[in-house]
């Protein structure tokens, strides 16, 4: 797979550099790209060894696979120019900011070589989850529990997109943070459905600072919460299945537990914190892009799959109080 990168940003860099240090002969980069002149003088000194492209053109020619990572106004667009020249595509989430132009979207590439970069979708924590899911630790599932708190948003490491991701119209937490959990909770559980939903925005045009709903799948109750101001921690997240025999949780994006009646919360063998287990995740997804770009089967996150998480996005967004 020769994969370009489009956007230079945090996750940008981070595809980056796990395409340069993938192990397989499969990955190769060939070219980086970003609009801001800033971007590709960082990409020269930071990342020296890494392809620099001098236009989007240039990018998306010289691909088998484009990878998004441009702002979410961006990404349809950007998708739709990588697949007219017969490109696969890898966007990062969410799928857009528009539910009328990501529903046409998904319509449009039915049947084709597309995903959205939903890292839960190879998360050794998910995983084992799902193990224990399966072997009936929880048994009969009776509550979901989520929650994500943050110190301040966006988040230290974030403040080189401030100019999106602190405003309303395109950035927040619910977007780019609670998207993954409800991606999660499809994943493990099933179709997930919005029964009510506040979100408060206190200056206007910024984004949400808090965020309480309520979803339900199939029977199941599920509860979400966010809120900036709400946890010392830069990024505090959790999420808490609870049924019949016992329990499982994932707390802060890596860490899968199990209740032991006797023990309490047992951490799975081998559990990681997640700046090590990120770099593992996504050297497993871009594996599983390659295999995407070649026609092969693949479990990355769908277009569909995203646009029903962007609904239930848009929708909590749209409840403002």
């Amino acid at each position: 797979m020769k994969l370009s990168v489009i956007g230079f940003g945090v996750m940008g860099e981070r595809i980056v550099r796990a395409s340069l240090e993938h192990p397989s002969p499969e990955v190769n980069l060939v070219a980086v790209w970003d609009p801001s002149t800033n971007a590709m003088v960082r990409l020269a000194k930071d990342i020296p060894s890494a392809p620099s492209a001098a236009s989007l053109e240039e990018a998306i020619g010289l691909a088998d696979c484009v990878y998004i990572a441009s702002p979410p106004k961006t990404h349809l667009s950007l998708a739709r120019e990588a697949l007219a020249a017969g490109k696969a595509v890898f966007t990062e989430k969410p799928l857009g900011v528009s539910l009328s132009d990501s529903q046409k979207f998904v319509a449009e590439t039915s049947g084709n070589r597309v995903a959205v970069n939903f890292i839960f979708a190879s998360s050794p924590a998910v995983a084992q989850l799902r193990r224990w899911i399966d072997e009936g630790v929880v048994g009969e599932p009776t509550s979901l529990k989520i929650e994500t708190d943050f110190a301040t948003w966006p988040r230290g490491w974030q403040m080189d997109a401030v100019s999106w991701l602190a405003r309303r119209e395109e950035g927040g937490f619910t977007r780019e943070v609670v998207s993954h959990f409800l991606f999660l909770t499809s994943r493990l559980l099933g179709e997930t459905t919005l029964e009510q939903a506040k979100a408060s925005f206190e200056i206007d045009g910024l984004s949400e600072t808090s965020i309480q709903a309520k979803l339900r799948v199939g029977d199941l109750p599920v509860t979400l919460t966010g809120g900036v101001g709400t946890t010392k921690k830069e990024d505090h997240n959790l999420w808490l299945l609870e049924g019949t025999k016992g329990a499982v949780r994932l707390i802060d994006w890596s860490t899968a537990e199990r209740h032991d009646p006797n023990a309490g919360w047992i951490t799975a063998p081998g559990a990681l914190p997640h700046s090590e287990a990120r770099p593992i995740i996504l050297r497993d997804q871009l594996t599983k892009l390659a295999a995407m770009t070649a026609g092969h089967s693949h479990d990355l996150a769908s277009p569909l799959e995203a646009f029903a998480v962007q609904k239930i996005v848009e929708d909590i967004l749209a409840s403002s109080i």
